[in-house]
């Protein structure tokens, strides 16, 4: 991060002005909380031709807003796949807490993992009470074998309460070390002023 008061502030000013066609109408994001000059900012589109469009027609004129505040931009798209939890919206105003994992998955244990993700990890996400909701995308094209685990929470002090009791059981039980090649995560604290 360059600017991290000129960044927030073109955040907040992009998200106001980014409702459009096609836009789902959730936006939010914030600082991780392990590397205090990385922002997350997500977004939800109705489909790939509407975030598309958008790219096209209006972000480069809303980001002028942001020049010279970062660097490093990282930009990733994932299709939804299915709910962690149920019901799951693009709502971010209820979360103190995200909880983002990037995970690329070998080849051959594609389909193990997706099966271990909604019979394993989502029940046991969706049974703790601090979690809200969440969602499992994978990255469009063939061959990324890529996916995103999405949770929001309450607080930090539940997402605490849901590692500490489960992660090391539940990543045996799934075989999580036989079917990731490579993982990333991060927790972020909501920025309330990003939201839409």
């Amino acid at each position: 991060m360059v600017d991290r008061r000129g960044f927030e502030r073109g955040a907040a000013e992009v998200g106001g002005a980014s409702g459009g066609a096609g836009f789902s109408g959730g936006r939010g994001g914030g600082w991780s909380r392990g590397r205090p000059d990385v922002a997350h900012v997500f977004a939800f589109w109705e489909s790939r031709a509407f975030y598309d469009s958008f790219m096209a027609r209006s972000h480069d004129r809303l980001a002028s807003a942001q020049v010279g505040t970062f660097k490093d931009a990282q930009v990733r798209l994932f299709d939804y796949r299915f709910d962690v939890k149920t019901g799951f919206e693009p709502r971010f105003t209820d979360a103190d807490l995200l909880r983002v994992a990037l995970c690329r998955v070998h080849e051959e244990r594609a389909e193990h993992y997706v099966l271990m993700q909604e019979k394993v990890w989502n029940p046991a996400m969706a049974g703790s009470p601090g979690m809200i909701r969440g969602l499992f995308g994978e990255a469009p094209g063939d061959g990324y074998n890529e996916y995103l685990v999405l949770s929001m929470w309450l607080s930090a002090a539940e997402h605490g309460k849901y590692r500490t009791e489960r992660v090391e059981r539940l990543a045996l039980r799934a075989q999580t070390e036989a079917d990731i090649a490579a993982l990333t995560g991060d927790i972020v604290q909501m920025e309330p002023s990003w939201t839409v």
